[in-house]
């Protein structure tokens, strides 16, 4: 069956907290320690110029990624922080690379130019995937998540998605502000390489 990328849309809130409570539960990949009720992600997909994916096989969720604010001061707008989960459907299909991929290719549309991936140790697998998409690591929070009876380090890595040359540029836009031909491009695009890839 194939699997689509496509933009989130209220209904897959359910969907999107089933995949992400395990990870609030039962692991430090996020410092979370209570599961958000499915409203909350409506709330988080529409913070900002937000740019929140899914992918779905048949009916099923199989993952999301999202490029949301760095920080709420107004300098840092036009830095990203991005992330990604997968269901244990989605897994070891290539599905990161390209829900991710295609992330951070439309935030770089509403005009984003930096992308931050924020990732507890250790986490080889995550490390990894933001490595393969272009981020570089630059620094290492020490011991500053206290979580299941340990205290985590946090990796920081950064992508550059446009040069800086230009100080004077618009504010980046909401996802639904973007064609939405170019956003169903991008995500066709991204989701061809797991149907040839099988």
């Amino acid at each position: 069956m194939t699997i689509t990328l496509r933009p989130f849309r209220p209904a897959d809130a359910a969907g999107v907290r089933a995949i992400y409570a395990p990870f609030v539960t039962d692991t430090a990949v996020t410092f979370e320690t209570d599961v958000p009720d499915a409203g909350a992600f409506v709330t988080r997909s529409q913070d900002g110029p937000a740019t929140w994916l899914v992918a779905t096989e048949g009916p099923d969720l199989l993952g999301y990624a999202y490029a949301g604010p760095h920080r709420v001061r107004c300098a840092y707008r036009f830095s990203t922080e991005t992330s990604i989960y997968l269901g244990p459907a989605g897994r070891g299909r290539g599905l990161g690379r390209a829900l991710y991929g295609a992330v951070l290719d439309l935030a770089a549309a509403q005009g984003y130019v930096t992308a931050f991936g924020v990732v507890a140790l250790p986490n080889e697998a995550s490390v990894g995937l933001h490595q393969t998409l272009g981020f570089v690591p630059v620094g290492v929070h020490r011991k500053t998540g206290l979580k299941h009876g340990a205290w985590h380090d946090v990796l920081w890595l950064e992508k550059i998605l446009d040069d800086h040359a230009a100080t004077e540029r618009p504010d980046p836009v909401p996802l639904t502000a973007l064609d939405p031909a170019r956003v169903d491009a991008v995500c066709a695009r991204h989701g061809a390489a797991l149907v040839k890839s099988g």
